[in-house]
């Protein structure tokens, strides 16, 4: 019989939706992350190297435009969240969408979920690392430094805050959060200001005469604005860390859907205004993939020190995204450890309750990164964004597929849903599935990065199926004992 059988053969004597299948992954973590850590989280996630760094070139390639297509991407990141977060209401677990695809996919979809969101993480970190290393060169004193050394020392110290415990993490990513947002919202008034003023900015006067004068609101054509858009995915791929989190929190009911909801007002105010106020201060020409476009800003009005101010905080965006990610990929490698699908021994967890087999297994990875640095420091960021791109959207289908399940087993009255839900299943999953799978396709049409990157797609598939069966007899053990034993 299947898990899938077991489970509903069990939920059907309990009672059908009284049933709440466990995952192994979730014993032994600690509940310190309170609700203020989860919040700014959840707002960390939505602010980080894809904002900071990123948009100055998808600005430069894209013109004022990219604002549409943040705006568009930015709603369905939300419905994924939502669905996410329908989902840890039903059944909070640090395994988060790997241990609900174990539940309603059964473990082949448990073990593709999480490979490709590891992949996903790994190659953040490498863009993370990628990112640290340009915003350190922007000052003059480490220009001399070569990028890939500033990669291994950045990826050096998030390793260690990271091993410490969960406390530290969450007190870390709150502080790192409030930098965010209270920088951001500082350029936004700056922005305003400068608006309202008139004041010159590097030559150009502020208004809608600076978009208009350069070609307009689409100033180099609907293609660009489009093929941009797995950047922009990328931009929003932290945000499902609230359901990673939901695991470690003792009060995830009250904490989640505050958190989720708030996401949609972030999304309009921090990324779509920010590019609006970007393209109303200086042409799409002026900003450049090597510098963050809120770093040319304050350069071009001619405060360096503000210019220098901006660059430390997006140093720590960047450190902030690097710290989430070894986070998040640490507890979701435990729960496939656990279940058979991932090595052994990135299921060990040390004395302050930390699952370090997996953070170690993503940090290795990180530093196959420090040598794309030193091969190709140029090109470094682009390419491991589109490979992460590739891990990001095939997760977010996974979650909204686990939720068209999950809708259908509770009108079949296996499962209770919750009252905290997403609006307009199935219409909602449907299209944000085709949405996604849109964007993969669509990245074909740039021969230079992102048409190489859906090359590499057979390559992980391969992968992916080598690992399935090398593991086979690591899940035959697993299965032995069990489907919901908690192992020590």
């Amino acid at each position: 019989m299947s898990k899938d059988a077991v489970n509903t053969a069990v939920a059907a004597s309990h009672g059908g939706a009284s049933h709440q299948p466990k995952d192994a992954g979730d014993a032994g973590y600690s509940k310190d992350l309170k609700s203020r850590h989860i919040n700014m989280i959840a707002i960390g996630g939505a602010i980080g190297t894809g904002l900071f760094l990123g948009a100055g070139g998808r600005l430069h390639n894209a013109g004022p435009a990219l604002a549409l297509a943040y705006l568009v991407c930015g709603v369905f990141a939300f419905f994924v969240v939502r669905a996410l977060g329908e989902l840890v209401l039903y059944r909070p677990s640090s395994g988060s969408f790997v241990s609900y695809a174990r539940e309603f996919l059964g473990e082949k979809g448990a073990y593709v979920a999480g490979w490709m969101y590891f992949l996903n993480w790994s190659t953040t970190g490498i863009a993370d690392i990628t990112a640290i290393a340009l915003y350190t060169h922007y000052w003059s004193m480490f220009t001399s430094v070569p990028q890939w050394v500033l990669a291994l020392i950045a990826l050096a110290v998030v390793l260690a805050v990271n091993l410490i415990s969960v406390r530290i993490f969450g007190e870390m990513e709150f502080w790192f959060a409030i930098i965010k947002v209270a920088t951001l919202v500082g350029f936004m008034l700056i922005g305003i200001f400068l608006l309202a003023t008139q004041h010159p900015v590097g030559g150009h006067t502020p208004g809608l005469s600076v978009i208009g004068d350069n070609g307009g609101f689409f100033s180099h054509g609907v293609m660009p604005v489009v093929i941009v858009m797995q950047g922009v995915i990328f931009a929003y791929a932290a945000l499902e860390l609230v359901g990673v989190t939901a695991g470690e929190t003792a009060e995830p009911e009250k904490v989640v859907p505050r958190a989720v909801n708030s996401i949609m007002w972030r999304v309009g105010l921090f990324y779509v205004g920010s590019v609006i106020l970007l393209a109303l201060l200086l042409p799409g020409s002026v900003y450049s993939a090597s510098e963050s476009p809120f770093v040319t800003v304050l350069s071009k009005i001619g405060v360096s020190a503000a210019g220098d101010v901006m660059n430390l905080v997006v140093l720590t965006a960047a450190m902030s995204s690097l710290n989430s990610g070894l986070y998040s990929t640490g507890r979701i490698l435990r729960s496939m450890a656990m279940a058979g699908s991932a090595p052994k021994f990135t299921a060990r967890m040390n004395r302050s309750q930390v699952p370090y087999g997996g953070i170690l297994l993503t940090c290795a990875v990180c530093v196959l990164g420090v040598g794309l640095n030193y091969l190709v420091p140029s090109q470094a960021f682009e390419i491991v964004l589109n490979v992460a791109s590739l891990g990001i959207i095939s997760t977010w289908v996974i979650i909204m597929i686990c939720h068209l399940v999950f809708v259908r087993r509770a009108k079949a009255g296996l499962v209770t849903r919750p009252s905290f839900r997403l609006p307009g299943s199935p219409v909602t999953e449907i299209a944000t599935i085709g949405f996604l799978v849109a964007v993969l396709v669509l990245m074909w049409n740039d021969p230079v990065v992102g048409r190489k990157t859906l090359l590499l797609l057979p390559v992980i598939a391969a992968l992916l199926v080598g690992g399935w069966f090398a593991l086979g007899r690591r899940r035959a053990q697993t299965e032995n004992q069990g489907p919901t034993r908690i192992t020590p």
